[in-house]
């Protein structure tokens, strides 16, 4: 995807797109591969990749959440900062955490928040069950895009999620882990809204958006699979 193509397909999202966000992503790409190269950030180099993969792929978010409101949102497993990052290049009005558990992602995202002058975004260390339990009903909106499986994603996350709030997972392919997972939702007093399928243009590859609603507050012990976890970190 090349810059025209890129700027095309996010009009097509409903996406307002202007100088100020090119110059910023163009920066960021420059960041990421040359972070790249010190840690294992990303095996997406290519720019126009990067452009389809990465920066446009973060943005079909919006597909399924008006991100122009203002929301708190939490990107679990923000890794080289997809979704969050591209989010906050495009939505300013969002209030956004990157959550990652390992410290030098972290301190990588922070540099590049720093270095693009984003404001009112954050990356921290944590693992996203450990942050979950100090930051109970914070967020309007927690996504993850390739993180872990459905489920697990749901038990590390609702607790930071506020009651009416939204999970929405980016997936490539999520049909098996829908199959088993009304039980666990019951529980955790979630329900699933929609999953939203698609294709990315040009590449034709599959995603899906899963969105799932916090209904109300469950018992403060939230049921967890710790070896579940322990199997699929973040």
């Amino acid at each position: 995807m090349n810059k025209e193509q890129f700027v095309l397909e996010v009009q097509k999202l409903g996406i307002k797109i202007d100088d100020d966000k090119l110059l910023k992503l163009e920066k960021f790409y420059d960041l990421l591969i040359d972070w790249n190269n010190k840690i294992n950030l990303t095996t997406i180099v290519e720019k126009e990749d990067v452009y389809l993969k990465h920066f446009y792929d973060s943005l079909t978010l919006f597909k399924e959440i008006d991100l122009t409101t203002d929301l708190t949102l939490c990107d679990v497993g923000s890794g080289a900062g997809f979704p969050g990052i591209v989010l906050k290049i495009f939505f300013p009005n969002l209030r956004i955490t990157l959550v990652d558990s390992l410290n030098k992602r972290v301190i990588y995202l922070n540099e590049i928040i720093k270095e693009l002058k984003l404001e009112d975004i954050i990356a921290v260390h944590y693992r996203m069950e450990d942050f979950s339990r100090i930051n109970e009903e914070v967020f309007d909106v927690i996504t993850a895009r390739a993180v872990s499986n459905l489920s697990v994603l749901s038990e590390i996350s609702v607790r930071a999620l506020k009651v009416g709030g939204k999970l929405v997972f980016m997936k490539a392919n999520c049909d098996e882990e829908l199959e088993n997972i009304s039980n666990i939702y019951n529980k955790l007093g979630l329900k699933l809204n929609s999953v939203n399928k698609f294709v990315l243009p040009i590449e034709q590859s599959n995603r899906a958006l899963v969105c799932i609603e916090k209904t109300k507050t469950t018992d403060k012990k939230y049921p967890r699979t710790i070896d579940k976890i322990k199997r699929n970190p973040l």
